[in-house]
């Protein structure tokens, strides 16, 4: 580990200005602030007190600055900025019984970082000290561990199902290329079906790759949809957000592993907006111009929304007050723009839906947006159904079933 000498002493124990010594003030400056810079190959260490930098670093890893931000060293406030590395470093540095300040990476400008041109590891690690001495941290979320976990297992499945479909598209236009059409069929069972055609030798001998990847990727697959429905029936509330027409258990698991607390949006406006669904807006000189949506947040979960606001608009029933809406919007906007607004308007609902733990009512959204939505009285018996058809969507397959896996339902 580098040498962390320090530059400056802090200073002395703080007084009042009528020189009596303030206890506040003096645990105030016990803690300790300090700023990590954290890349894939080293993590710059700055600590800073007074507007003086007390000592730097640049290491390998977390561990090894245990020497100074350690269980056995004071107290520390560290900010860090949000970025793969974060929940592990999260975690350790709060094991060592420092305060962690996960920084907002999207305001991360407004702190100094890559002021007048210059930004590095050093420079971007002091930026975030001053700041924290300063008091002026944007805060991001912080996940709680088990939705961590879920949207691990997300990640993995999404990168699963998105090496499969480019592999199919690659071997069918590989066919295409030599004369042959594969046979029409759902992703899972396409090897199979492949294998039981006869082609030319070459074609033959240039698809088999691939088909053993194919191969390889189901049980995989299935493996993990397993472990995703151990972790969902612990999250009562996936089975009630898939109550909504078009939504099945990936929307709603991706939803729940994004957001993780209802409670800390105080509108259905600050989630859409939260999501990137809400326009994007340019204001000046008194006129007011709204473009494309910002495209803000977790793009996973929008492309998903979006999705399912295209199944929603199939499948709901045709007096559904979310079908009757889209269809109005599209005949003034057409359908991308319709289809946009209701994947906008359906993280709405799902978050009213989650903060009032109640199911898909279609009658209360007849006459309320679902900003303004609060708890309807419901019936046990319409709980319970809405439950029943919610849990007869399928999207995350048991290794005992071979039903087809789907983004939407």
């Amino acid at each position: 580990m580098a040498d962390l000498s320090p530059i400056e002493k802090p200073s002395s124990t703080p007084t009042r200005s009528n020189g009596a010594i303030d206890p506040g003030a003096k645990e105030r400056s016990a803690i300790r602030k300090v700023a990590l810079d954290l890349g894939s190959r080293k993590i710059s260490f700055c600590e800073v007190s007074d507007g003086l930098v007390l000592q730097r670093a640049t290491v390998s890893d977390i561990e090894s600055l245990r020497s100074v931000l350690g269980p056995e060293q004071t107290p520390a406030r560290v900010a860090i900025e949000a970025c793969r590395e974060a929940w592990h470093v999260h975690d350790l540095l709060v094991s060592w019984d420092n305060e962690v300040l996960l920084v907002d990476t999207t305001r991360s400008k407004q702190l100094g970082i890559g002021q007048h041109g210059r930004k590095t590891d050093k420079i971007d690690a002091e930026a975030l000290a001053r700041a924290v001495e300063r008091g002026t941290i944007p805060l991001a979320h912080v996940l709680s561990p088990h939705r961590r976990d879920l949207r691990r297992w997300l990640g993995i499945r999404r990168s699963l199902i998105e090496a499969r479909a480019n592999m199919v598209i690659t071997l069918r236009g590989l066919g295409r290329e030599l004369g042959s059409k594969f046979p029409s069929c759902p992703v899972e069972t396409f090897a199979k079906n492949v294998r039981k055609g006869k082609y030319s030798e070459q074609l033959t001998r240039l698809i088999e790759p691939g088909l053993k990847t194919l191969e390889s990727i189901e049980p995989e697959l299935q493996s993990i949809d397993s472990e995703l429905h151990r972790l969902c029936a612990s999250e009562p509330m996936v089975q009630l957000l898939a109550t909504v027409p078009g939504v099945a258990l990936t929307v709603a698991a991706s939803f729940i592993s994004v957001i993780d607390q209802a409670q800390r949006f105080r509108s259905s406006h600050e989630v859409e907006s939260y999501l990137g669904l809400v326009p994007s807006e340019s204001t000046t000189g008194g006129r007011r111009r709204l473009g494309s949506i910002s495209r803000q947040g977790n793009s996973y979960l929008r492309a998903l929304l979006v999705q399912a606001a295209w199944s929603l608009w199939r499948t709901a029933p045709h007096d559904d007050p979310l079908r009757l809406w889209v269809d109005a919007v599209a005949k003034r906007r057409g359908k991308r723009i319709a289809v946009v607004a209701l994947a906008r308007r359906l993280a709405g609902v799902l978050w009213a839906m989650w903060r009032d733990g109640t199911v898909y009512d279609p009658r209360p959204l007849a006459s309320q947006q679902a900003s303004g939505t609060r708890r309807a009285a419901q019936t046990l018996e319409f709980h319970a159904a809405a439950l029943e058809r919610a849990s007869r969507k399928r999207c995350f397959r048991r290794p005992s079933t071979n039903s087809r896996s789907v983004m939407t339902a």
